[in-house]
């Protein structure tokens, strides 16, 4: 045996064992860390979203208030004018949708779109470790940084999406970029992510929060819808807030 093959070889047979393998997080704390960033914490968490979508050289913009808490979230319009006063109340998987003028709340769907490409559930916090089951199916340099591939499959039909293709940034464990696929598995529009905000935990560390979503229909054409997120606050509201009866008075 050539002795100057041995370092390889050495190297190549530590790399498959039990202590390499462990130096990997799992799908499931990548998708915890990355869910944290765009309000998915236990904690509570305020702030301000505005939708801004352009189709055939027309702008649209629609601004709203979010109060999330675990897997409830509570979304009231505040811009434009006619708009102002609808609300969306997510009780986990379960949204209601209230305006005034309207006696009983009516059940609408995460997929329903909002304003162009950007659906329903876009606007309220992100809970993927809860509603997909993770797979980690490569490794690539996105957006100028190193970053896990994971492919997620919904575990109910009852989420935004079926299947998404998500880049987690390898230093940071935040979504750099996802594509959205149809049940075929083709991609229909593909968004990236800023972390312009920073908060602090409950326990006094500080996070990045998303501050800005660009998103593309696939090709490239069609709507091109970009989610501001701005003022996010660490709160903690109360469990009536996110009770359909009192929304409804």
């Amino acid at each position: 045996m050539n002795l100057r093959l041995l370092p390889a070889i050495f190297l190549l047979a530590w790399a498959g064992t039990p202590a390499a393998l462990a130096q990997q997080p799992s799908a499931l704390e990548l998708l915890q860390s990355a869910d944290r960033a765009r309000g998915g914490v236990g904690q509570g968490i305020t702030w301000n979203v505005t939708v801004e979508a352009t189709e055939d050289g027309e702008t649209t913009t629609r601004t709203f208030l979010v109060k999330a808490r675990g897997d409830d979230a509570l979304v009231e319009a505040r811009a434009p004018p006619r708009y102002k006063g609808e609300v969306m109340l997510f009780n986990d998987r379960t949204i209601w949708f209230v305006k005034p003028g309207l006696r009983k709340p009516v059940s609408i769907s995460a997929r329903q779109r909002l304003s162009g490409l950007a659906a329903n559930g876009d606007i309220a916090s992100t809970n993927y470790a809860r509603d997909y089951d993770g797979t980690i199916v490569g490794e690539e340099v996105v957006e100028g940084e190193p970053a896990w591939k994971l492919e997620l499959k919904a575990r109910a039909k009852d989420v935004t999406y079926d299947r998404i293709r998500s880049w987690i940034s390898k230093k940071r464990r935040l979504g750099v970029k996802a594509e959205f696929l149809t049940v075929s598995g083709e991609v229909f529009k593909t968004a990236t992510f800023d972390y312009g905000n920073r908060l602090r935990s409950a326990s006094g560390g500080p996070f990045y929060f998303v501050s800005r979503m660009p998103t593309r229909a696939a090709g490239g054409s069609g709507a091109v819808p970009v989610l501001t997120y701005a003022q996010p606050r660490a709160e903690t509201p109360p469990p009536s807030l996110f009770n359909i009866n009192n929304v409804v008075r």
